[in-house]
Protein backbone atom coordinates (compact mmCIF):
# COMPACT_ATOMS: atom_id res chain seq x y z
CA UNK A 1 0.00 0.00 0.00
CA UNK A 2 2.79 2.41 0.96
CA UNK A 3 4.68 1.57 -2.25
CA UNK A 4 1.52 2.22 -4.27
CA UNK A 5 1.07 5.65 -2.64
CA UNK A 6 4.71 6.53 -3.33
CA UNK A 7 4.22 5.78 -7.03
CA UNK A 8 1.28 8.16 -7.33
CA UNK A 9 1.82 11.52 -9.08
CA UNK A 10 2.90 14.23 -6.59
CA UNK A 11 -0.33 16.22 -7.09
CA UNK A 12 -2.51 13.20 -6.32
CA UNK A 13 -0.31 12.26 -3.37
CA UNK A 14 -0.58 15.79 -1.93
CA UNK A 15 -4.38 15.76 -2.20
CA UNK A 16 -4.51 12.39 -0.46
CA UNK A 17 -2.30 13.71 2.36
CA UNK A 18 -4.67 16.68 2.74
CA UNK A 19 -7.87 14.60 2.61
CA UNK A 20 -6.95 11.58 4.78
CA UNK A 21 -6.74 13.58 8.05
CA UNK A 22 -10.45 14.40 7.67
CA UNK A 23 -11.36 10.70 7.72
CA UNK A 24 -9.01 10.02 10.64
CA UNK A 25 -10.33 12.94 12.70
CA UNK A 26 -13.97 11.96 12.10
CA UNK A 27 -13.26 8.33 13.00
CA UNK A 28 -11.43 9.26 16.22
CA UNK A 29 -14.13 11.69 17.36
CA UNK A 30 -16.83 9.12 16.60
CA UNK A 31 -14.91 6.61 18.71
CA UNK A 32 -14.64 9.15 21.56
CA UNK A 33 -18.38 9.96 21.43
CA UNK A 34 -19.27 6.26 21.32
CA UNK A 35 -17.15 5.50 24.40
CA UNK A 36 -18.63 8.57 26.14
CA UNK A 37 -22.20 7.46 25.42
CA UNK A 38 -21.45 3.96 26.65
CA UNK A 39 -19.74 5.13 29.86
CA UNK A 40 -22.64 7.50 30.59
CA UNK A 41 -25.40 4.91 30.15
CA UNK A 42 -23.49 1.74 30.97
CA UNK A 43 -24.76 0.00 27.79
CA UNK A 44 -25.90 0.66 24.25
CA UNK A 45 -29.56 -0.16 24.88
CA UNK A 46 -30.66 2.52 27.34
CA UNK A 47 -31.42 5.12 24.67
CA UNK A 48 -34.52 7.20 23.82
CA UNK A 49 -37.17 5.52 21.64
CA UNK A 50 -36.20 7.75 18.70
CA UNK A 51 -32.57 6.64 18.82
CA UNK A 52 -31.08 3.49 17.31
CA UNK A 53 -30.30 0.47 19.50
CA UNK A 54 -26.66 -0.24 18.85
CA UNK A 55 -25.25 -3.69 18.25
CA UNK A 56 -21.90 -4.72 16.73
CA UNK A 57 -23.07 -4.54 13.09
CA UNK A 58 -24.59 -1.07 13.56
CA UNK A 59 -21.48 0.05 15.47
CA UNK A 60 -19.26 -1.05 12.57
CA UNK A 61 -21.61 0.53 10.03
CA UNK A 62 -21.61 3.80 11.97
CA UNK A 63 -17.82 3.93 12.19
CA UNK A 64 -17.42 3.22 8.48
CA UNK A 65 -20.13 5.72 7.55
CA UNK A 66 -18.63 8.48 9.71
CA UNK A 67 -15.15 7.88 8.25
CA UNK A 68 -16.52 8.00 4.70
CA UNK A 69 -18.41 11.21 5.48
CA UNK A 70 -15.18 12.69 6.86
CA UNK A 71 -13.34 11.76 3.66
CA UNK A 72 -16.16 13.26 1.58
CA UNK A 73 -15.95 16.49 3.58
CA UNK A 74 -12.19 16.50 3.02
CA UNK A 75 -12.61 15.92 -0.71
CA UNK A 76 -15.16 18.71 -1.05
CA UNK A 77 -13.05 21.06 1.09
CA UNK A 78 -9.70 20.39 -0.64
CA UNK A 79 -10.76 19.96 -4.26
CA UNK A 80 -13.75 22.27 -4.59
CA UNK A 81 -14.91 24.56 -1.79
CA UNK A 82 -11.59 26.06 -0.63
CA UNK A 83 -10.67 26.91 -4.23
CA UNK A 84 -13.99 28.62 -4.93
CA UNK A 85 -13.85 30.98 -1.96
CA UNK A 86 -10.09 31.45 -1.54
CA UNK A 87 -10.31 35.20 -2.25
CA UNK A 88 -13.27 35.81 0.07
CA UNK A 89 -12.94 37.46 3.47
CA UNK A 90 -12.77 35.27 6.59
CA UNK A 91 -16.36 36.24 7.58
CA UNK A 92 -17.73 35.27 4.18
CA UNK A 93 -15.74 32.03 4.21
CA UNK A 94 -17.27 31.10 7.56
CA UNK A 95 -20.81 31.98 6.40
CA UNK A 96 -20.53 30.14 3.07
CA UNK A 97 -18.98 27.04 4.60
CA UNK A 98 -21.50 26.97 7.46
CA UNK A 99 -24.47 27.13 5.08
CA UNK A 100 -22.99 24.50 2.78
CA UNK A 101 -22.06 22.03 5.50
CA UNK A 102 -25.35 22.43 7.39
CA UNK A 103 -27.15 21.33 4.22
CA UNK A 104 -24.56 18.61 3.61
CA UNK A 105 -24.81 17.12 7.11
CA UNK A 106 -28.60 17.20 7.00
CA UNK A 107 -28.49 15.13 3.79
CA UNK A 108 -26.04 12.73 5.49
CA UNK A 109 -28.47 12.25 8.39
CA UNK A 110 -31.38 11.65 6.02
CA UNK A 111 -29.39 8.93 4.27
CA UNK A 112 -27.57 7.15 7.10
CA UNK A 113 -30.31 7.11 9.76
CA UNK A 114 -32.86 5.09 7.70
CA UNK A 115 -30.12 2.61 6.71
CA UNK A 116 -29.15 2.10 10.37
CA UNK A 117 -32.83 1.71 11.40
CA UNK A 118 -33.40 -0.90 8.69
CA UNK A 119 -30.36 -2.78 10.02
CA UNK A 120 -31.71 -2.60 13.58
CA UNK A 121 -35.18 -3.84 12.55
CA UNK A 122 -33.75 -6.32 10.05
CA UNK A 123 -36.06 -5.00 7.36
CA UNK A 124 -35.82 -3.10 4.08
CA UNK A 125 -35.70 0.66 3.58
CA UNK A 126 -39.27 0.76 2.22
CA UNK A 127 -40.73 -0.46 5.49
CA UNK A 128 -43.09 2.19 6.90
CA UNK A 129 -41.68 1.80 10.41
CA UNK A 130 -38.25 2.94 9.16
CA UNK A 131 -39.68 6.27 8.03
CA UNK A 132 -41.80 6.65 11.16
CA UNK A 133 -38.61 6.30 13.21
CA UNK A 134 -36.93 8.92 11.01
CA UNK A 135 -39.81 11.34 11.63
CA UNK A 136 -39.61 10.73 15.38
CA UNK A 137 -35.85 11.21 15.31
CA UNK A 138 -36.14 14.57 13.50
CA UNK A 139 -38.40 15.84 16.29
CA UNK A 140 -36.33 14.52 19.21
CA UNK A 141 -33.40 15.58 21.35
CA UNK A 142 -31.43 12.74 19.74
CA UNK A 143 -31.20 14.88 16.61
CA UNK A 144 -29.66 17.70 18.64
CA UNK A 145 -27.09 15.29 20.10
CA UNK A 146 -26.23 14.00 16.62
CA UNK A 147 -25.92 17.53 15.21
CA UNK A 148 -23.60 18.56 18.05
CA UNK A 149 -21.38 15.53 17.50
CA UNK A 150 -21.23 15.96 13.71
CA UNK A 151 -20.59 19.71 14.10
CA UNK A 152 -17.72 19.01 16.50
CA UNK A 153 -16.15 16.60 14.01
CA UNK A 154 -16.62 19.13 11.21
CA UNK A 155 -15.13 22.06 13.13
CA UNK A 156 -12.16 19.98 14.34
CA UNK A 157 -11.32 18.73 10.84
CA UNK A 158 -11.74 22.17 9.24
CA UNK A 159 -9.63 23.76 11.97
CA UNK A 160 -6.88 21.19 11.40
CA UNK A 161 -7.03 21.84 7.64
CA UNK A 162 -6.86 25.63 8.03
CA UNK A 163 -3.91 25.47 10.45
CA UNK A 164 -2.15 23.03 8.13
CA UNK A 165 -2.72 25.39 5.16
CA UNK A 166 -1.26 28.34 7.02
CA UNK A 167 1.76 26.43 8.34
CA UNK A 168 2.42 24.54 5.12
CA UNK A 169 1.52 21.01 4.11
CA UNK A 170 3.13 18.44 6.36
CA UNK A 171 4.56 21.02 8.79
CA UNK A 172 1.77 20.59 11.36
CA UNK A 173 2.18 16.82 11.26
CA UNK A 174 5.92 17.24 11.88
CA UNK A 175 5.17 19.44 14.89
CA UNK A 176 2.66 16.95 16.30
CA UNK A 177 4.99 13.97 15.86
CA UNK A 178 8.00 15.91 17.19
CA UNK A 179 10.07 14.88 14.18
CA UNK A 180 12.29 17.95 14.40
CA UNK A 181 12.10 18.59 18.14
CA UNK A 182 15.80 17.73 18.16
CA UNK A 183 17.89 19.19 15.30
CA UNK A 184 18.64 16.80 12.45
CA UNK A 185 21.08 16.98 9.57
CA UNK A 186 19.62 16.38 6.10
CA UNK A 187 20.77 16.62 2.52
CA UNK A 188 18.27 18.72 0.58
CA UNK A 189 17.88 20.55 -2.70
CA UNK A 190 16.87 24.20 -2.65
CA UNK A 191 15.57 26.53 -5.33
CA UNK A 192 15.53 30.26 -4.70
CA UNK A 193 13.28 31.95 -7.28
CA UNK A 194 13.10 35.73 -7.50
CA UNK A 195 10.75 37.92 -9.53
CA UNK A 196 12.50 39.99 -12.18
CA UNK A 197 12.30 43.80 -11.92
CA UNK A 198 10.13 43.52 -8.80
CA UNK A 199 11.14 46.96 -7.49
CA UNK A 200 10.14 48.68 -10.72
CA UNK A 201 6.87 46.74 -10.85
CA UNK A 202 6.05 47.67 -7.24
CA UNK A 203 6.72 51.35 -7.97
CA UNK A 204 4.56 51.19 -11.09
CA UNK A 205 1.59 49.48 -9.44
CA UNK A 206 1.67 50.83 -5.90
CA UNK A 207 1.58 48.70 -2.74
CA UNK A 208 -2.03 47.46 -2.92
CA UNK A 209 -2.02 46.47 -6.58
CA UNK A 210 1.45 44.94 -6.23
CA UNK A 211 0.17 42.79 -3.37
CA UNK A 212 -2.69 41.57 -5.61
CA UNK A 213 -0.18 40.73 -8.34
CA UNK A 214 1.97 38.83 -5.83
CA UNK A 215 -1.03 36.80 -4.67
CA UNK A 216 -1.87 35.80 -8.27
CA UNK A 217 1.83 35.18 -8.99
CA UNK A 218 2.20 32.79 -6.05
CA UNK A 219 -1.03 31.05 -7.03
CA UNK A 220 0.18 30.46 -10.60
CA UNK A 221 3.56 29.13 -9.48
CA UNK A 222 2.01 26.61 -7.08
CA UNK A 223 0.80 23.90 -9.53
CA UNK A 224 4.30 23.41 -10.98
CA UNK A 225 5.73 23.08 -7.48
CA UNK A 226 3.07 20.58 -6.38
CA UNK A 227 3.31 18.44 -9.54
CA UNK A 228 7.07 18.11 -9.08
CA UNK A 229 6.97 17.20 -5.37
CA UNK A 230 8.37 20.55 -4.19
CA UNK A 231 7.83 21.87 -0.67
CA UNK A 232 7.45 25.62 -0.27
CA UNK A 233 9.82 26.52 2.53
CA UNK A 234 9.00 30.22 2.70
CA UNK A 235 7.90 33.33 0.86
CA UNK A 236 10.28 36.26 1.26
CA UNK A 237 8.77 39.30 -0.43
CA UNK A 238 8.62 38.33 -4.11
CA UNK A 239 11.00 35.40 -3.57
CA UNK A 240 9.80 31.80 -3.27
CA UNK A 241 12.08 29.23 -1.64
CA UNK A 242 11.31 25.65 -2.66
CA UNK A 243 12.91 22.57 -1.12
CA UNK A 244 13.11 18.83 -1.78
CA UNK A 245 14.53 15.87 0.14
CA UNK A 246 17.42 14.89 -2.10
CA UNK A 247 15.86 11.65 -3.40
CA UNK A 248 12.57 13.37 -4.22
CA UNK A 249 14.26 16.30 -5.96
CA UNK A 250 16.48 14.08 -8.12
CA UNK A 251 13.72 11.64 -9.03
CA UNK A 252 12.64 12.34 -12.62
CA UNK A 253 14.65 15.59 -12.37
CA UNK A 254 11.81 17.06 -10.31
CA UNK A 255 13.80 20.12 -9.26
CA UNK A 256 14.55 21.08 -12.88
CA UNK A 257 11.09 20.17 -14.15
CA UNK A 258 9.63 22.32 -11.39
CA UNK A 259 11.45 25.38 -12.74
CA UNK A 260 10.24 24.60 -16.28
CA UNK A 261 6.65 24.04 -15.16
CA UNK A 262 6.62 27.29 -13.18
CA UNK A 263 7.91 29.16 -16.25
CA UNK A 264 5.35 27.53 -18.55
CA UNK A 265 2.40 28.25 -16.25
CA UNK A 266 3.45 31.86 -15.73
CA UNK A 267 3.91 32.50 -19.47
CA UNK A 268 0.52 30.95 -20.20
CA UNK A 269 -1.02 33.65 -17.98
CA UNK A 270 1.06 36.52 -19.40
CA UNK A 271 -1.84 38.02 -21.38
CA UNK A 272 -4.04 38.03 -18.27
CA UNK A 273 -1.35 39.76 -16.21
CA UNK A 274 -0.88 42.45 -18.89
CA UNK A 275 -4.61 43.06 -19.07
CA UNK A 276 -5.05 43.11 -15.28
CA UNK A 277 -1.81 44.83 -14.16
CA UNK A 278 -0.16 46.17 -17.30
CA UNK A 279 2.88 43.96 -16.78
CA UNK A 280 3.67 40.23 -17.02
CA UNK A 281 5.94 38.99 -14.19
CA UNK A 282 8.85 36.64 -14.81
CA UNK A 283 11.46 35.11 -12.52
CA UNK A 284 15.00 33.76 -12.28
CA UNK A 285 16.18 30.95 -10.05
CA UNK A 286 19.21 29.28 -8.50
CA UNK A 287 19.42 25.58 -7.58
CA UNK A 288 21.86 23.95 -5.19
CA UNK A 289 22.23 20.79 -3.12
CA UNK A 290 23.86 20.31 0.25
CA UNK A 291 23.57 19.54 3.94
CA UNK A 292 21.38 21.60 6.25
CA UNK A 293 20.35 21.37 9.90
CA UNK A 294 16.60 21.15 10.43
CA UNK A 295 14.75 21.75 13.67
CA UNK A 296 12.11 23.61 15.64
CA UNK A 297 13.02 27.08 16.78
CA UNK A 298 11.30 30.07 18.37
CA UNK A 299 9.88 31.17 21.72
CA UNK A 300 6.73 33.19 21.01
CA UNK A 301 6.23 31.60 17.58
CA UNK A 302 7.45 28.13 16.65
CA UNK A 303 8.83 27.32 13.21
CA UNK A 304 10.66 24.47 11.56
CA UNK A 305 13.65 26.04 9.85
CA UNK A 306 16.68 25.04 7.79
CA UNK A 307 20.09 26.47 8.59
CA UNK A 308 23.47 26.05 6.98
CA UNK A 309 25.74 27.32 4.23
CA UNK A 310 23.65 25.56 1.58
CA UNK A 311 20.89 28.16 1.85
CA UNK A 312 23.31 31.07 1.72
CA UNK A 313 25.06 29.55 -1.29
CA UNK A 314 21.75 28.99 -3.13
CA UNK A 315 20.74 32.61 -2.54
CA UNK A 316 24.12 33.79 -3.88
CA UNK A 317 23.80 31.51 -6.93
CA UNK A 318 20.39 32.97 -7.74
CA UNK A 319 21.87 36.45 -7.36
CA UNK A 320 24.33 35.73 -10.22
CA UNK A 321 21.57 35.13 -12.80
CA UNK A 322 21.70 38.77 -13.91
CA UNK A 323 25.50 38.69 -14.11
CA UNK A 324 25.40 35.74 -16.51
CA UNK A 325 22.19 36.92 -18.24
CA UNK A 326 20.36 33.63 -17.64
CA UNK A 327 17.14 32.64 -15.88
CA UNK A 328 18.50 29.49 -14.26
CA UNK A 329 21.77 28.65 -12.55
CA UNK A 330 22.58 25.19 -11.19
CA UNK A 331 25.50 24.34 -8.93
CA UNK A 332 28.01 21.74 -10.04
CA UNK A 333 27.22 19.67 -6.93
CA UNK A 334 23.62 19.30 -8.06
CA UNK A 335 24.36 19.02 -11.79
CA UNK A 336 26.65 16.03 -11.20
CA UNK A 337 23.72 14.10 -9.74
CA UNK A 338 21.12 14.98 -12.36
CA UNK A 339 20.40 13.06 -15.54
CA UNK A 340 19.41 15.66 -18.08
CA UNK A 341 18.44 15.14 -21.71
CA UNK A 342 18.56 18.87 -22.43
CA UNK A 343 21.84 20.59 -23.24
CA UNK A 344 23.61 21.97 -20.18
CA UNK A 345 26.26 24.65 -20.41
CA UNK A 346 29.03 25.10 -17.88
CA UNK A 347 29.83 28.67 -16.88
CA UNK A 348 33.02 27.61 -15.15
CA UNK A 349 34.12 28.39 -11.61
CA UNK A 350 32.34 31.42 -10.14
CA UNK A 351 32.93 33.30 -6.92
CA UNK A 352 30.02 33.68 -4.51
CA UNK A 353 29.84 36.80 -2.38
CA UNK A 354 30.94 36.05 1.18
CA UNK A 355 32.59 32.72 0.32
CA UNK A 356 36.29 32.01 -0.11
CA UNK A 357 35.84 28.97 -2.32
CA UNK A 358 34.47 29.33 -5.84
CA UNK A 359 31.76 27.04 -7.18
CA UNK A 360 31.09 25.65 -10.64
CA UNK A 361 27.83 26.83 -12.18
CA UNK A 362 25.74 25.52 -15.06
CA UNK A 363 22.74 26.68 -16.99
CA UNK A 364 20.36 24.88 -19.33
CA UNK A 365 19.55 26.05 -22.82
Amino acid sequence: MIRLIKRLPPGVKLNLVRILPFGIIWFLFDLIFTISDYSTRGNFQDFPESAIRVDLSILIFGSIAVTIVGLLVGTVEVLFLSRRITTQSLVRKVVYKTLFYVAFLFVVILITFPVAVSMELDTNLLDGEVWERLGAFLHSTSLLNTVIQLSTMLVASLFFAEISEYMGHGVLAKFLTGRYHSPKEETRIFMFSDMKDSTAIAEQLGHSRYFELLRAYYQDLSPGIVLNAGEIYQYVGDEVVVSWPVESGLRNNNCINCFSAMKTDLRARAAWYRQEFGVAPDFKAGLHLGQVTTGEIGALKKEIIFTGDTLNATARIQGLCNTHDVDLLISGDLMSRLRLDSEAKSLGQCELRGRKESIELHTIK
